[in-house]
């Protein structure tokens, strides 16, 4: 890669935020993604994607709980365009606050680790993709707020910010 071509990937960088909210991180209320996915959920989002407008999606997703603990999220992202897509997530407990998984979207496994009321799930995509979401489980156990941001090449070019709700059932 040249220096120019270097130099300007580090500048439109910029444009996509980067990093996750810290300060919403707390002991407390315990983030238990299994408990939390389970039933239907619906999450409001803004995703910003280098070179491109900002762009608001809705999600709808329906958790299902296996006898084994694990949970199978499916999920319909509705981009505000009218184009939608289906996803589906494969989420088990591996250890004491340690997940593994799968994702539709994903190529290979997604990993996680709880910590207090923090989920970090990290996964590749295709292209070159990696993949950070930090989710956060708000007072009241009823609202989570996600970070998603990808890169390439370590340089951020997407973001996602999208608060989760869970539907009373």
């Amino acid at each position: 890669m040249t220096p120019g071509i270097a130099l300007t990937l580090l500048s439109l960088g910029g444009c996509v935020p980067a990093g996750h909210l810290t300060e919403l991180g707390a002991a407390s209320p315990i983030f238990d993604p299994i408990a939390f996915f389970s039933g239907t959920t619906r999450g409001s989002a803004s995703l910003k994607i280098l070179t491109k407008r900002r762009a608001q999606i809705t999600v709808v997703g329906h958790g299902t709980v296996s006898a084994s603990g694990d949970i199978v999220l499916e999920q319909d992202v509705r981009h505000a365009d009218g184009r939608s897509k289906h996803r589906t997530w494969h989420l088990r407990r591996i250890g004491p606050d340690r997940y593994a998984g799968t994702l539709s979207d994903a190529v290979g496994p997604v990993m996680g680790d709880a910590v207090g009321n923090r989920l970090h799930l990290a996964f590749a995509m295709t292209g070159g993709l990696k993949v950070q979401q930090w989710i956060y489980l708000r007072p009241g156990g009823q609202v989570a707020r996600n970070r998603m941001v990808v890169s390439k090449f370590g340089i951020a070019v997407a973001s996602l910010d999208e608060t989760i709700t869970r539907v009373p059932e």
